[in-house]
């Protein structure tokens, strides 16, 4: 890896995004975190920067475009040219249906998950054009593929989706590939709280798993790494599942004539 490459990260202060800065830092990537929460961004720049890359903490809602892009200008004046983007920042909700959702806590879902996901993209793709560069990695989700009682954050998603494959069209000619990662459920600490306050059933939750494992965040950090790195060149337009197998367990075992080696 190069010197003097630059990584941003948006909602780097915990969980995936936390993972992708510091599995970017081992790959030799100076990190911007970028999140809302200051606490924990510091804290990842801080545990970063301690290894010999920089690292430093901006504090950005990428709901609001007019702040990513006066923090694009920061970041790329502070620590040079960004290389990779990876939009990590996003809310997860609980379950509700259509007819009785929090309309305000969906605006805002979307605001922050589709809409944030836009503002970054477009900030940190116009200034990787002039350079004909770059690889940026959005977080999708397996729920895109399938519905599910989520509906804000499972249509947002499927959008992020959608507009990592437009992206990826229309930056393509500028050697600017655009990927997304498509998580499971991840063993973060708001899935660890979800499951302790009885808002999440493992035993559900592994029911529809391949694997009797659920990834992690390095995990996904590793996916995001390997697609901003030279190894995927040839890729882009994709979302890349690391679902300990949820795609495909949960329409066999929900097949109507049954599971032949379950009763």
């Amino acid at each position: 890896m190069c010197a003097n490459k630059v990584a941003v990260v948006t909602g780097g202060s915990s969980g995936i995004g936390a993972a992708a800065a510091s599995r970017l830092a081992a790959d030799g990537y100076d990190i911007a975190v970028l999140d809302v929460n200051a606490k924990g961004g510091e804290e990842t720049a801080t545990a970063i920067a301690a290894t010999g890359r920089k690292a430093r903490f901006f504090a950005c809602d990428v709901a609001d475009a007019k702040a990513v892009e006066a923090v694009a200008d920061a970041v790329e004046r502070d620590l040079g040219p960004v290389h990779v983007c990876v939009t990590a920042a996003g809310l997860i909700p609980n379950t509700e249906s259509v007819l009785d959702m929090d309309m305000a806590y969906h605006e805002r879902m979307w605001q922050v998950n589709y809409h944030g996901t836009v503002h970054t993209c477009q900030s940190f793709a116009r200034r990787m054009i002039p350079r004909q560069h770059g690889a940026i990695v959005t977080i999708g989700s397996i729920n895109s593929r399938m519905p599910l009682p989520l509906p804000a954050y499972n249509p947002g998603k499927a959008a992020v989706e959608r507009l990592t494959q437009l992206l990826a069209v229309e930056l393509g000619r500028h050697s600017i590939r655009v990927n997304s990662v498509g998580p499971t459920y991840v063993m973060t600490p708001p899935l660890r709280q979800k499951v302790a306050d009885g808002q999440r059933d493992m035993g559900k939750i592994m029911g529809v798993h391949a694997l009797p494992y659920l990834p992690e965040p390095k995990d996904i950090a590793d996916a995001i790494a390997f697609l901003a790195s030279d190894q995927a060149r040839a890729i882009t337009g994709i979302l890349l599942p690391v679902d300990s197998g949820w795609l495909s367990a949960v329409p066999y075992r929900t097949y109507a004539g049954g599971v032949p080696w379950e009763e």
